[in-house]
């Protein structure tokens, strides 16, 4: 399984398809950051949530690098879930990397308050990319061709469903539990009060019940598509 991460890794990124969305996230940044300093933990916040369509639409491209009967092949030589798990996992070693440059780019634009608790917010801010990577990783493999079986319908999906996590992560109505805590993780840490260790651990919940229903979607998809 390890091998054949590193293949579609390697596959991504020698193929060029890394451009786009490499591209996506200077702009997305450079945005953000553009408008002068922060504080640490609002920047961060607004940058994981803005980052998080990107990230699903990296994953979708990495996952549908592989020709479909290569990745049939895959799937006879190291078993159904491995080959799965292996796209996965590559997926989100990828957004994990962008993430870390994503932490360290508004140094670089001076986007950040020095004058506010800078490591506070830092740490903050790591929890909101830690927790947007996995459900971008989710929604970007049940966008993935494998699943869709066609690139028109894996980039509606696609579209849809991030819109829909912007559009009902905003309301205060039961709607935004139908979708992950992106957008109520940045509105939480652009609090002026930092938030307690209830609120945080409400919003880890809120995330990996999410991202459990997601993925076992996934599996069942690929299982039966495949």
């Amino acid at each position: 399984m390890t091998a054949l991460t590193r293949m579609r890794l390697a596959g991504f990124l020698r193929g060029g398809r890394v451009i786009s969305p490499a591209i996506a996230v200077l702009v997305v940044l450079g945005i953000i950051y553009g408008g002068g300093a922060s504080p640490a933990s609002v920047a961060y916040g607004y940058s994981a949530a803005a980052l998080f369509p990107v990230l699903a639409w990296q994953t979708k491209l990495l996952l549908d690098t592989e020709p479909d009967v290569q990745r049939r092949l895959a799937r006879v030589a190291v078993r159904a879930r491995r080959e799965a798990l292996a796209g996965v996992v590559a997926a989100a070693v990828l957004a994990l990397l962008v993430c870390t440059l994503a932490m360290l780019a508004p140094w670089l634009f001076h986007g950040i308050d020095t004058t506010k608790a800078v490591l506070p917010g830092m740490l903050l801010g790591a929890l909101a990319h830690l927790l947007a990577i996995p459900p971008a990783v989710a929604l970007g493999a049940l966008s993935s061709r494998a699943v869709t079986r066609s690139v028109r319908n894996g980039v509606a999906i696609l579209v849809v469903s991030a819109v829909l996590v912007i559009v009902l992560g905003l309301q205060n109505s039961f709607a935004p539990w139908l979708v992950p805590p992106v957008m109520a993780t940045a509105r939480v840490l652009n609090d002026v009060t930092p938030p307690s260790a209830t609120t945080l651990t409400l919003l880890v919940t809120w995330a990996a019940l999410w991202c459990a229903a997601t993925f076992a979607t996934y599996a069942w998809l690929r299982r039966t598509r495949s």
